[in-house]
């Protein structure tokens, strides 16, 4: 087998379960304006159903989130994203499920794991709040590194790389080393290339190409591909045509879930679980057979 790929270089996260192949990390948008599904799981116990199905169509994690990160999105106050985020990890918390928390405060990522959570997903990276470094690690969980540029209101504009993966992987590593002298401890470390965060298709699928040179900084791997831009311009075919909306391309998200898997991701991140699910275990399938 390569040695760059299969379960035993995906690393092992501290606090987590181990699986023997790419993870599946299921979303749980409670937020009425999320790109993808914005509305449909708001209600606290609607959202907690919805985790609890996902996790039934083989979500290894639950990610749930209370503010949307879409491009040109604004923020909710921290008051509303706990109303929207702690029942709710609570809830699922108390049906066993394995919880992740997506939030860029402290206040937020310390009281979902007061309920229960086991990782704190920050889109970006700790640079958002100054106390989520010192939060994390004080809470010791693992935590998610996101490549990321600003805030969502003005991304788009961030979307300059003369070398997106050579920057994108030097701008990870400064972050990395951030937060490892902030005291949270390597073995939680997580990193998230930030795919549709400050960057363009082109910039997307280049990320996706070169998973192996991400993996090459020597911390586990999450791909949140999931309906993405990128995908909606290659399937319209280089603009050819009318992107199809966010929930018509959970396919395409499955494609780049095999991708990922297939290079050695630790997890994969997805709205849509089921054939995602299948992909991973189908990639796992051919590396046991190499």
């Amino acid at each position: 087998m390569n040695s760059m790929r299969g379960p035993a270089v995906r690393g092992r996260i501290e606090g987590l379960p181990e699986w023997d192949r790419c993870a599946v990390m299921g979303v749980v948008n409670v937020t009425p304006d999320s790109f993808s599904d914005g509305g449909r799981w708001f209600d606290t116990t609607a959202a907690v159903k919805r985790g609890l199905d996902l996790v039934s169509q083989g979500a290894d994690l639950v990610d749930v989130g209370g503010e949307s990160t879409r491009p040109g999105a604004s923020r909710v106050d921290a008051d509303e994203e706990l109303r929207r985020v702690v029942p709710v990890v609570r809830g699922l918390v108390s049906e066993g499920v394995a919880v992740s928390v997506d939030t860029m405060r402290a206040e937020v990522a310390e009281q979902a794991v007061a309920a229960g959570a086991l990782l704190v997903n920050d889109v970006s990276g700790g640079l958002a709040d100054p106390r989520m470094i010192p939060a994390v690690a004080e809470c010791r969980v693992p935590f998610v590194v996101m490549h990321w540029r600003g805030f969502s209101e003005g991304m788009n504009s961030l979307a300059v790389y003369e070398d997106v993966v050579g920057e994108v992987t030097a701008e990870l590593r400064a972050r990395i080393d951030a937060v490892i002298a902030g005291g949270i401890a390597p073995e939680r470390v997580i990193v998230d290339p930030g795919l549709g965060f400050a960057k363009q298709a082109e910039h997307d699928l280049a990320l996706v190409a070169h998973l192996r040179e991400l993996r090459a900084l020597g911390f586990p791997l999450l791909v949140a591909a999931s309906r993405k831009r990128f995908l909606g311009r290659v399937l319209a075919g280089n603009g050819q045509n009318t992107p199809p909306p966010a929930r018509e391309r959970d396919a395409a998200t499955a494609a780049v879930s095999a991708i990922a898997a297939h290079e050695g991701a630790w997890a994969v991140r997805v709205h849509e679980v089921r054939a995602t699910a299948d992909a991973v275990r189908v990639a796992r399938a051919v590396e046991g057979a190499m």
